[in-house]
């Protein structure tokens, strides 16, 4: 005790111990991913985030089921449409988070702390200034956007008032999903899990308060989840604080770095202008839906988004976190060892999806009643399932092989791949076979796995040209 109570009154020695408990306490957010076995590693990495994005799915598939077993169709209907509208403009943050966690990586990987440092706060105060404007743009954009597409006149009501608090919220949104890119980009996924199961929890008891309670509809569904978000954003700051993060949400800390914005916009633009495009296809499609079928057509569709929603989430996430891994990996120089990550995390995927598959095909119209058992409800959603569940047999190579593009930086090529796909296969066949063909919502099914067959053909280009080996990150 002499000897420590000596070594802090010394006053340099007292400026090295706290710089090496900063450091200490620093890296229990951080992981190195470019050691140790490849698949151990991506497994226990990719674990907590698919378990977050399951309950980060959860919570929005509570809203629906409550929904619809407390407030029908009309209501459900509401629901789904407005929460696609969110989606558009979650994903197009959430593609530019993705530079930022490529960024980061790499920066961890070559050791490059400094840089790491200014990337995160140009990052969140970069998304803190787009969430501020992009609210006011939505507010007064909300209803036009619903009559554009189509909205069913007996749920436009309900759509708008689920829209106009999830559109206030999105500060809640898009924070909750900036601070999980971060943290994921420095090899800390367990965190970001524990935060989402936090919201999760709330969100379902204001569901069942809200909704079923006091039959509040899809605003009830709507204050939920901003509120839940919330929650799950301020406790994810109060423990960054308490921990030393690299950034520590002081007012003077909100900078931007010129040259790391413009890194993050490289990498991240095309990811966000891809998400978007992806996101407005589907949006196209929901368009074509309600034509086809109004509210059933629309409220059945909204039931398999949701399920949507966790069938591709081995796909997503493990591609996420072949995205990171590789990112690490490439940043350290060690390019064998990323393709490896990318092989390992490619058959994982596509056993489980294949799993997913034979479920959607077999008994989806039995997770359909658990929603709704009106008839013409049923009808729709097994229509669409039976063909649109044949992406899930894609979706694998689609994502992961493109997190070890992006992992290079090549977020560009990812855009043009999903960009053309999504523009040139998946609108137009729906519209042909929907339509056209007068196939209605099995038509318009084939969408989806006839854009990701367009684009596993491009990524097999890609990769006998052997340009995705440059690095285009750092």
């Amino acid at each position: 005790m002499k000897y420590t109570k000596a070594f802090l009154t010394d006053k340099s020695s007292a400026n090295t111990y706290r710089n090496l408990k900063e450091v200490i306490i620093m890296s229990s957010f951080e992981k190195n991913l470019s050691e140790g076995n490849v698949a151990k590693q991506l497994i226990l990495f990719s674990l907590p985030f698919l378990a977050s994005n399951i309950i980060q799915s959860l919570y929005s598939v509570a809203d629906m089921l409550i929904v619809g077993r407390f407030s029908g169709t009309t209501s459900m209907s509401g629901v789904n449409l407005g929460s696609q509208v969110t989606l558009i403009l979650t994903n197009i943050v959430v593609g530019l988070c993705a530079g930022g966690t490529v960024l980061i990586a790499q920066y961890l990987g070559a050791k490059r702390r400094k840089d790491m440092q200014e990337t995160t706060a140009t990052l969140l105060t970069t998304l803190t200034i787009a969430a501020v404007a992009i609210t006011v743009l939505m507010l007064i954009l909300k209803k036009p956007i619903l009559h554009l597409i189509q909205t069913p006149a007996e749920s436009f009501a309900e759509a708008d008032r689920y829209l106009t608090v999830t559109v206030l919220g999105l500060i809640f949104i898009f924070g909750y999903n900036v601070f999980s890119a971060v943290m994921r980009g420095m090899g800390d996924s367990k965190r970001p899990l524990y935060f989402v199961l936090i919201a999760c929890i709330t969100n379902v008891i204001l569901d069942l308060v809200l909704v079923a309670g006091l039959k509040m509809g899809a605003l009830g569904a709507a204050i939920a989840t901003v509120f839940s978000q919330a929650v799950s954003m301020i406790t994810c700051i109060v423990v960054m604080i308490r921990n030393n993060f690299v950034f520590d949400f002081k007012p003077s800390s909100f900078i931007i770095k010129k040259e790391k914005a413009i890194k993050i916009l490289k990498l991240g633009t095309p990811t966000a202008i891809q998400n978007g495009v992806t996101s407005i296809s589907f949006m196209i499609i929901t368009t074509l839906v309600n034509i086809i079928g109004g509210v059933n057509a629309s409220a059945a569709v909204g039931v398999v988004a949701k399920f949507n929603s966790f069938a591709v989430l081995p796909a997503v996430a493990m591609g996420a976190s072949i995205s990171t891994m590789c990112a690490q990996n490439i940043g350290a120089g060690k390019w064998d060892r990323a393709v490896k990550t990318c092989k390992i995390g490619t058959v994982i995927a596509f056993c489980i999806s294949g799993c997913i598959f034979i479920v959607a095909q077999t008994s989806f119209e039995h997770i359909l009643r658990l929603f709704n058992d009106e008839p013409e409800m049923l009808k729709y959603g097994v229509q669409y399932i039976r063909t649109f569940s044949f992406d899930y047999l894609l979706m694998p190579f689609v994502f992961c092989i493109n997190g070890l593009f992006i992992g290079a930086g090549h977020t560009a090529f990812s855009m043009v791949n999903n960009m053309l796909s999504a523009i040139i296969l998946r609108v137009p066949v729906a519209v042909v076979f929907g339509l056209v063909l007068n196939l209605g919502l099995t038509g318009v099914g084939l969408g989806g796995p006839m854009a990701s067959v367009g684009a596993i053909i491009l990524i097999v280009v890609f990769l006998i040209s052997g340009r995705w080996k440059e690095n285009k990150a750092l």
